[in-house]
């Protein structure tokens, strides 16, 4: 195989582009590479996965942040190495297919997660396949004007995209009210660690059925002859359209159907090829998941189906459904538990209404069963009054709700899903998510990864727990600072990437302190700006002495319609250049603001933190993945008691991290009587890092954005109280712990000893852990 991957390689080059290594551009080189690598996994993978003996779980989201796949996919091949060689021979640094875009198929934790979900169940030889959009523009390419966000549509596959195969003869039909469209399955592998075995990730297309129409283009009706073209590309034209209009709301439901519709037809028409009409193994055969409320069409979908096309009576389909249908709730939030307008849902899929109500009547019938009081049973209505409520029918027809981290887990059943659990304790389960340390170790930080290995041999690629076996060189002053020293390398390594993409020179002597996350209120990307203002003026008024250098490092996008997020990077950008141009500060802080953040900056970003920011307010984040790789890559979590944050301290202990802030309880207590206002006029820093935003310190160019912002703080909106997420409570114990932070990295061995403890203590947190217990509490596999 190595040599005929080497040779495969030469010959494509060759023949598709005559030319010699030393002469492909990147994008031939990386064509080249891949086609080579796919002619290692067979052209018959999808249907081998699909078929594959055993149950099978098929993993239902909206999005796939899978980034790029070469390195990874060639490491599992057991690839990499011949790769790298054929490179070196050839005058040529294997780094270069970096330049190589991400497929930027999703927004954040919730499709990463997915991502290293579909890695984790093939390497642990799970028949696990993911199913979702091939989106044309995945989400956007973010760029800085001005320091105000700007968008510009990424598009990913204008270059090709030689790790997918087009499956004509897989399409299906998808019926809207007043539009069919044809959904063409687009293949890619999964690669488990080894390439034993290799999993499918099928991403539909959609495309109409007829492309154009001569007549109407000859009767020069120029629009109506392509307008089928342009309703159906529009479905898959972007991850998560902005919404705030009808039009935008039907296409976000338009693509939750299409790829929910297209998958089950899919799945049955395989189940079929194998059973016939007999359903009785359906559940057997087939285990589907359900990522977050995207995808709960899904399940009126089935009934649908079985009803109008195998016949079934709806008692028999509604079983069927929930034995094979599953729920993972990424959220509390109840802003963020999808519902649909019950006209709007009929102007798009009138088709599968009546199969709601149907679920709705077989409630109200189980309600009265289990003995629910008449008054009592509105909570629990899939449609009350004008509206569907889409958590609630994936609750109420699926065998198993989840959350995905202790914390979260138990605020869902003790609060934000309380009557639920009431009802159906059995069903609810946790599964603390978790991260491929194949890609966020042993690919982004090779170093680190050459170190472990060295030190305990290399079975912590596909069992992370074997991490633990570092612990016993924790006080050896050689080995920490080995570890030390590959952290900076790390440092200086991002350092010059960023002069590179941002024309910003940083020091890797500085502290790297690193928030990168999607941009959203809770996250609080706001207070790490308002904590940097207060060193600033601590640092300039002589109240702050003893300090560290530190570079503050954010990288973020904010939602295209999301006016309040993008002010917040506005305000960022204008912290920076402030403090930048301040010769009395300018050595000791820094601040920047990474562009176009994405999975390949943060395999950049994550090895180099020394300082992990997982700020969310108590009680708002689920779980959270960013955190999970920082820990990996041996850095100290600075960050409240929430989501998995709660984990990692009990893993590393509590002593090796920096927590600060208000827990779920005590918001609890406080959140009636909580007046910011009081706390802002009471203490002068926080006024005076508050008022910044309308006092003329910074500039928001004129668009009112910052005023805005103080206003959400100590007003509030018709939406939302003030300070809705107690960036002001927790502002001064935040700036505390940062400080604390500062004056501990003065102590250089006892600091890196912290970090490598959180390494050594990360093996909770591969996804390997969290798919094996899918595979075996939920899907039964």
């Amino acid at each position: 195989m190595t040599k005929g991957f080497k040779q495969n390689v030469e010959e494509a080059l060759w023949l598709d582009y005559g030319k010699t290594i030393k002469e492909a551009e990147t994008i031939e080189l990386y064509n080249a590479v891949s086609k080579a690598a796919m002619a290692v996994v067979g052209r018959d993978f999808g249907e081998k996965a699909k078929k594959a003996e055993g149950k099978k779980a098929c993993y239902l989201s909206a999005e796939f942040l899978i980034g790029r796949m070469v390195y990874n996919n060639l490491l599992s091949l057991g690839l990499f190495n011949q790769f790298t060689e054929l490179m070196t021979e050839n005058g040529v640094d294997f780094r270069i297919l970096e330049e190589i875009e991400d497929a930027a198929l999703g927004n954040g934790g919730l499709g990463r997660l997915a991502a290293c979900f579909l890695d984790s169940g093939a390497t642990n030889g799970i028949t696990l396949n993911g199913y979702g959009i091939r989106y044309k523009y995945g989400l956007f390419k973010q760029y800085f004007e001005d320091g105000f966000q700007k968008e510009m549509p990424d598009d990913w596959t204008r270059m090709g995209d030689p790790w997918s195969e087009r499956r004509e003869d897989d399409a299906v039909v998808v019926e809207f009210k007043g539009q069919s469209v044809r959904a063409v399955p687009y293949d890619s592998p999964v690669i488990g660690y080894g390439g034993k075995k290799i999993n499918l990730l099928r991403l539909w297309q959609a495309e109409p059925m007829e492309n154009f129409h001569f007549d109407l283009f000859n009767d020069q009706k120029y629009d109506k002859a392509a307008k089928d073209k342009v309703d159906a590309d529009a479905i898959c034209a972007v991850l998560y359209p902005n919404d705030t209009t009808d039009a935008g709301k039907k296409l976000r439901l338009k693509q939750q159907y299409f790829f929910s519709s297209a998958t089950l037809q899919d799945i049955v028409r395989t189940y079929k090829q194998k059973y016939g009409d007999d359903f009785s193994h359906f559940s057997s055969e087939y285990a589907v998941q359900l990522n977050d409320t995207h995808p709960t069409v899904a399940i009126p979908e089935f009934i649908r189906l079985m009803m109008e096309k195998e016949g079934m009576t709806f008692a028999k389909a509604f079983k069927l459904a929930r034995e094979t249908f599953a729920y993972t709730n990424h959220t509390i939030m109840a802003e963020a538990l999808e519902k649909w307008g019950v006209n709007l849902f009929k102007a798009v899929i009138p088709n599968v209404y009546k199969y709601i109500v149907m679920l709705q009547k077989a409630l109200v019938k189980e309600l009265v069963m289990l003995k629910v009081e008449k008054e009592n049973q509105q909570q629990y209505f899939i449609i009350d009054g004008e509206r569907i409520h889409m958590a609630r029918m994936a609750i109420f027809a699926s065998h198993s709700t989840n959350g995905v981290a202790q914390i979260h887990t138990e605020i869902l059943k003790n609060d934000a899903l309380k009557e639920w659990y009431a009802l159906y304790p059995e069903r609810f389960n946790n599964k603390t998510n978790g991260i491929t340390q194949r890609r966020w170790l042993a690919l982004a930080n090779m170093e680190l990864s050459g170190f472990i290995t060295d030190k305990i041999g290399n079975a912590w690629i596909t069992n992370l727990d074997h991490l633990k076996k570092l612990e016993k060189f924790k006080d050896d002053a050689a080995v920490i600072k080995q570890f030390g020293d590959i952290k900076r390398l790390k440092k200086r390594q991002l350092a010059d990437y960023i002069m590179e993409h941002e024309g910003v020179k940083l020091d890797p002597d500085f502290i790297f302190d690193i928030q990168v996350k999607r941009l959203h209120e809770y996250k609080r990307q706001l207070l790490n700006a308002f904590s940097i203002l207060d060193i600033y003026f601590g640092l300039k008024d002589g109240r702050i002495k003893e300090f560290n250098p530190t570079v503050f490092i954010f990288g973020a996008k904010a939602a295209p319609g999301y006016q309040r997020a993008k002010g917040i990077i506005k305000y960022i950008n204008e912290i920076a250049k402030m403090i930048e141009s301040d010769p009395e500060v300018n050595n000791k802080l820094k601040v920047v603001f990474v562009q176009n953040y994405n999975v390949s900056y943060a395999e950049k970003l994550t090895p180099a933190a020394d300082v992990s920011e997982q700020i969310s307010t108590a009680g708002t984040e689920a779980s959270g993945t960013g955190n999970m790789k920082f820990m990996l890559n041996g850095a100290v979590t600075l960050g409240t008691y929430d989501g998995a944050n709660v984990e990692i301290v009990a893993e590393a202990g509590e002593e090796n991290n920096y927590i600060f802030g208000a827990r779920v309880e005590e918001i609890e207590k406080i959140s009636k009587t909580y007046d910011p206002k009081k706390l802002y006029e009471e203490n002068p820093r926080i006024k005076r890092v508050v008022d910044t935003l309308v006092d003329g310190t910074l500039d928001d160019g004129g668009t009112g954005m910052f005023e805005e912002l103080h206003h959400s703080l100590l007003e509030g909106a018709s939406w939302h109280k003030a300070d809705h997420y107690y960036l002001l409570y927790d502002l001064l114990p935040y700036i505390d712990a940062k400080l604390a932070v500062n004056a501990d990295y003065s102590d250089a061995f006892s600091f890196r000893r912290k970090c490598f403890i959180n390494t050594a203590n990360a093996g909770k947190f591969s996804s390997d852990r969290t798919i094996r217990d899918y595979a075996e509490e939920v899907w039964h596999i």
